[in-house]
């Protein structure tokens, strides 16, 4: 028999995204829906996942065991948000108020808006600081499901500030239920003091912050942001064999305004991900075709900035990429940090189906940041993560805008929401 610390009973509808992870093509389509499903767990890993009678044959719940009644819920996978700009500080609404006005996200940058003056606010606020803001919005991306986030910094830009917030992001990570998985984003932009020193700001960045964040274990990814502007494709390469030397696994910010070649490099270099993609080009749909780099998009970006322009996302599937789906939180260009409007904006947007949408923001999202053996999917031996929510079928996710259905998040096996709201200190028992 299998022993189980924590049963999750009769769930209306189970979408497990279960099978080989990655997924492309035809495989987006399967959402590995089960009916009347349990699922059981036992040390945060779940053992058990299927229909009653099996469980009834195989799992014997052990005294105490935690157990939660689903039958009138529909239960996803824990969405994994593969792409945030999570430690930052200070409000951007000015500059929201001025591009409602017609000024571009590129003319905001050039008066010295934009990510610079996130630096300057980020810049003045202390790690404590940053921690709890990270704290709070952590709250708010579990309650809405999410149960595994990618963090990165760039809002820094030198080395004690770069540090500081991905120091932030380790405390949070040690303090709040979502998984964080931090990512170095020193070259995000080019700082004040470096507008006419480019080349000084790269040696800064490759040779003292580089080292240092490597040393002290702070970062498991490093991203650099490949646009005109920002950094050119030869000074993004030399970055990306810089951080691949080091011993981090790469990200490339690429296409998101101007084709410069960022996907193609990122695939060359066998990078984790290339991420924006809205002016991708053929050569970079293709390079991406097969490779393992997966293919972040991020859908509330150009609908907060207000473009017509898109990530060709059924281009990109067509062609056999990878592709996942993540939020992009950050206060400039998409500030929100909530899954399943990421998952809807797939659907209505980008012309994802709901079963490719699904599988994007969570088995997906969890290859993009290469988690996929422990979470994105509800099967034996991953983590038991698991939105269950209030809901006929799973479609209802996309079918039912604007509003919250999640009543129970389950992370490693303890209930960490219940009734909609945060548990705060031991497991719960939301038994009826």
């Amino acid at each position: 028999m299998i022993k189980a610390d924590c049963v999750v009973a009769g769930c209306r509808a189970l979408a497990t995204c279960r099978g080989p992870i990655p997924k492309r093509r035809e495989a987006l389509q399967d959402a590995g829906v089960i009916e009347n499903a349990w699922l059981a767990g036992r040390g945060g890993r779940i053992v058990f996942v299927g229909p009653e009678d099996e469980f009834r044959r195989t799992v014997r719940p052990e005294a105490g065991a935690a157990g939660i009644d689903a039958r009138r819920l529909v239960g996803f996978p824990g969405f994994v948000d593969a792409h945030t700009h999570l430690p930052f500080a200070g409000s951007r609404g000015d500059e929201f108020s001025l591009r409602l006005q017609g000024w571009t996200y590129q003319q905001l940058a050039a008066r010295g808006m934009g990510i610079r003056s996130t630096v300057r606010a980020t810049r003045s606020a202390t790690r404590e600081e940053l921690r709890d803001l990270c704290l709070a919005r952590l709250d708010e991306m579990l309650l809405h499901g999410t149960t595994t986030a990618e963090a990165k910094s760039g809002y820094g830009l030198n080395r004690e500030d770069e540090i500081k917030q991905l120091e932030a992001v380790r405390d949070a990570d040690a303090l709040h239920p979502v998984d964080l998985i931090p990512t170095f984003m020193g070259a995000h932009e080019i700082p004040d003091e470096f507008r006419d020193r480019k080349e000084d700001y790269l040696d800064l960045l490759i040779h003292t912050v580089m080292p240092a964040v490597r040393d002290q274990s702070l970062a498991r990814f490093f991203d650099v942001f490949c646009e005109e502007g920002v950094f050119s494709l030869d000074e993004t390469k030399r970055l990306a064999e810089a951080a691949l030397s080091a011993g981090f696994g790469l990200k490339i910010h690429a296409d998101e305004f101007v084709p410069l070649g960022g996907t193609e490099l990122a695939a060359r270099k066998g990078a984790v991900s290339a991420e924006h993609l809205i002016a991708i080009t053929e050569s970079g749909i293709a390079a991406l075709a097969g490779s393992v780099t997966a293919a972040i998009l991020l859908p509330n970006v150009p609908f907060f900035l207000m473009q017509d322009k898109r990530a060709p996302a059924r281009r990109l599937i067509d062609a056999g990429a990878v592709v996942a789906l993540a939020s992009d939180f950050n206060p400039g260009s998409s500030m929100t940090s909530n899954m399943q409007w990421i998952i809807q904006l797939g659907v209505f947007q980008m012309r994802m189906t709901i079963e490719e949408a699904l599988n994007a923001a969570t088995a997906n999202g969890a290859y993009a940041i290469r988690e996929h053996e422990d979470r994105g999917s509800l099967e034996p031996g991953k983590f038991l993560d698991l939105v269950l929510c209030d809901m006929t079928t799973p479609a209802d996710l996309v079918y039912h805008v604007g509003r919250n259905p999640v009543k129970f998040v389950l992370k490693k096996g303890k209930v960490v929401v219940s009734g909609g709201r945060i548990v705060r200190g031991d497991r719960a028992d939301s038994s009826p």
